[in-house]
C-alpha cells in the first residue's frame, strides 16, 4: 500500500515522471531521460519502493504499484505543472 503522507523530492519526482510516463522501467533509462546521476536514481528508486509507491518486478525493472499510480497520477502532474 502506498503511503499517501509520502513527499517525494525534486529528483523523486522525476524518477516518477519516468515511471508514469513509461510504466515499466530500468534505471538506465531513468538516467537517460531525466540526467540524474546513477547514485541519485539509485537512491530515489529505494526511496520511492520504501513508500511503497513502486516495485521492483525483476532485478533492475521497476514500475509504478497501483496505489502509487493513482497517487502520482494527482500528485506529480500537480507539482510539475
Amino acid at each position: 500500500m502506498a503511503n499517501k503522507g509520502f513527499d517525494p523530492t525534486k529528483q523523486q519526482s522525476k524518477v516518477l515522471n519516468v515511471l508514469r510516463d513509461e510504466y515499466q522501467v530500468n534505471p538506465r533509462r531513468i538516467r537517460d531521460v531525466t540526467g540524474l546521476e546513477r547514485q541519485r536514481v539509485n537512491d530515489a528508486l529505494s526511496a520511492l519502493e520504501n513508500a511503497g509507491w513502486i516495485e521492483k518486478q525483476a532485478r533492475g525493472l521497476y514500475r509504478l504499484v497501483y496505489d502509487g499510480d493513482c497517487y502520482v497520477e494527482q500528485e506529480v502532474r500537480c507539482i510539475d505543472e
